[in-house]
């Protein structure tokens, strides 16, 4: 091969390869814009993924607004007036309601709103104030009924919608997050609230906190304001359902909740007292004070006793001893191991029934 040969056969291999690079170049950009349009597709139909229209639908025509009807006896024609209290939740068919105590203890005469414009009065079935919760009683065709599922718990990170009627201004719905699980101490024993950063304001009490299916998950409840009531971040609470559902069938079967009580205090056992009291681990409730009336003075408990099981079950806390109190019938007798002074020793105790204090 001549020299022109060489450099017709080099000048066409380049030629070629220029040729190829090109077709590589633009079959990449192709790919690369489909790549882009493809994704702008995605979040395009993404973005309607993210509404909460759907679950909307499903629960809040099944939240009402609770007002209070007042008559003016100072007017000669007697006028009357609808006054907003809050909110409440239509559980099932037979038109039982669910909200917060709080809502209606004040009321003469109980008004409920539903967003398709029905109006109907309002019977009390019964009130529970240790957990805050009424159940309401109307007679209604076709009602709307949220959607509940007793089996599915709420756990931190899940998004939810709380909806309600804030200061009387007509339903509203606010979105945020589950927060935290299980606080208490912020009313009776008997509560672990759900905490959550959706806007609770006046009025959303006793309205629904329902997940991104629109399942209730919980009872809107209180709301507190960090910086004061004009300003500030606010932290709302809930009920949990599973709870909530408990008491609103005990309440539409007696009227009212009917709890075990012992007559204690106590206090959960720290590393101090359980050295003190020569304990090997730190699992029981330390008695810090007995009802000299009470079930636990007939039982002669005294005080620094240390309760380690409730009916052969282990008590790791305070909590769940007052939980299995509560639900115990009274008159129900129960075995209790206690450690008083190093020792271990059984103690049959009949429980009583707890007595609310009206307020």
């Amino acid at each position: 091969m001549n020299l022109k040969d060489t450099c017709i056969y080099i000048t066409k291999a380049v030629v070629f390869g220029l040729i190829m690079a090109a077709v590589f170049l633009a079959i990449t950009s192709l790919m690369q814009n489909s790549s882009f349009n493809h994704n702008l597709s995605n979040v395009s139909s993404s973005g309607s993924e993210l509404s909460f229209a759907k679950a909307v639908r499903r629960a809040a025509p099944a939240v009402a607004n609770i007002y209070s009807l007042s008559i003016d006896q100072g007017n000669p024609l007697n006028s009357s007036s609808l006054q907003g209290l809050g909110s409440g939740v239509i559980m099932s068919n037979e038109g039982y309601v669910l909200t917060n105590y709080h809502v209606i203890k004040k009321a003469d005469e109980i008004v409920i709103a539903l967003q398709d414009g029905r109006k109907f009065t309002a019977e009390v079935v019964g009130s529970d104030p240790e957990t805050d919760l009424a159940v309401l009683k109307i007679e209604g065709d076709n009602l709307p009924i949220v959607p509940v599922n007793l089996d599915k718990l709420a756990q931190v990170g899940d998004v939810v919608l709380a909806i309600g009627n804030p200061y009387n201004i007509g339903q509203t719905i606010t979105q945020g997050i589950i927060s935290a699980t299980g606080r208490n101490g912020l009313s009776s024993g008997y509560l672990d609230f759900l905490q959550t950063d959706a806007a609770i304001n006046a009025g959303n009490s006793g309205g629904a906190l329902v997940d991104t299916g629109g399942e209730l998950i919980g009872i809107n409840t209180a709301a507190f304001q960090v910086g004061g009531d004009n300003g500030g971040n606010g932290i709302s609470f809930a009920i949990p359902i599973k709870l909530a559902h408990s008491i609103m069938d005990k309440l539409i079967k007696d009227g009212r909740v009917i709890r075990g009580a012992l007559g204690i205090s106590g206090e959960p056992l720290n590393a101090v007292m359980a050295q003190i009291l020569n304990l090997p681990d730190l699992k029981g409730v330390l008695v810090t004070g007995i009802d000299p009336g009470g079930p636990a003075a007939r039982a002669r408990l005294t005080p620094r006793d240390v309760i380690t099981q409730y009916n052969d079950e282990d008590v790791p806390g305070v909590e769940m001893l007052m939980d299995r109190i509560a639900e115990t019938p009274p008159g129900t007798k129960v075995n209790m191991t206690i450690i008083r002074e190093g020792k271990k020793q059984t103690l049959p105790v009949i429980i009583a029934e707890k007595v609310t204090n009206p307020e």
